[in-house]
């Protein structure tokens, strides 16, 4: 069998395109989920590492750098296979949802705090001059300043995130690679692995080329 044939099996991907296409809606629902709880999340966990009570900062840091440090594979094994034990048990799609949100949610802090401490610091003292309340300053001034910044890194963690939905197949969720892999092992040929890569290329290269423009037009920004 030839190169094309075991690799670039047109039949066997044909074959396997409506899997294909049902794991791509999976991994697209799961990464829009993920990133729709994270990054809020992230944002609010930022300000608070910045500016709660100091015990309270120094928990969200303690969050902030464990779920950093924390492999997402293992927090979707915790979640799915370790939890039952203590009598939480949640569905692939909670669970997966779950696990990634919850680091999405490291990530965006990190990004938001950065952010922030970005926008300089007369800011809040020209808002502070004129009486106007903290957390309207922070909404009205800071926040809209600092998104521009965030903007950049928040798209290269959600490019992250859509390729780490591939890990979700480790806790029975249908999502791209575990329908290729399904489709894989029916048609006992790697073609489906093959085009499985190809969509998470076809889906994600504009991402990263947008990551990019979105980089450099803030840098030009920054030199204005």
């Amino acid at each position: 069998m030839s190169l094309i044939e075991t690799f670039f099996n047109y039949e066997v991907l044909w074959l396997s395109l409506p899997a294909l296409l049902r794991g791509f809606w999976n991994t697209l629902l799961l990464g829009i989920m993920s990133i729709a709880i994270g990054v809020p999340a992230g944002m609010v966990v930022g300000i608070i590492r910045l500016y709660a009570p100091k015990p309270v900062r120094l928990l969200m840091i303690a969050y902030i750098d464990i779920m950093r440090a924390m492999p997402m594979l293992v927090m979707l094994i915790l979640i799915y296979y370790a939890l039952p034990f203590v009598g939480l048990r949640f569905s692939s799609w909670t669970s997966a949802v779950m696990a990634f949100s919850i680091i999405m949610a490291a990530y965006s802090a990190e990004v938001f705090r950065s952010g922030i401490e970005g926008v300089p610091r007369g800011q809040f003292e020209a808002a502070s001059a004129l009486g106007i309340p903290f957390l309207l300053t922070l909404r009205k001034v800071i926040l809209p300043q600092a998104i521009r910044i965030v903007i950049p890194p928040t798209t290269s963690n959600c490019v992250s995130m859509f390729k780490d939905t591939s890990l979700a197949s480790t806790v029975a969720l249908p999502e791209l690679l575990k329908e290729a892999n399904n489709a894989q092992a029916l048609h006992a040929n790697p073609s489906p692995l093959i085009g499985a890569a190809l969509v998470y290329i076809i889906f994600l290269w504009p991402m990263v080329r947008l990551v990019s423009v979105l980089e450099e037009r803030y840098k030009a920004e920054r030199v204005r």
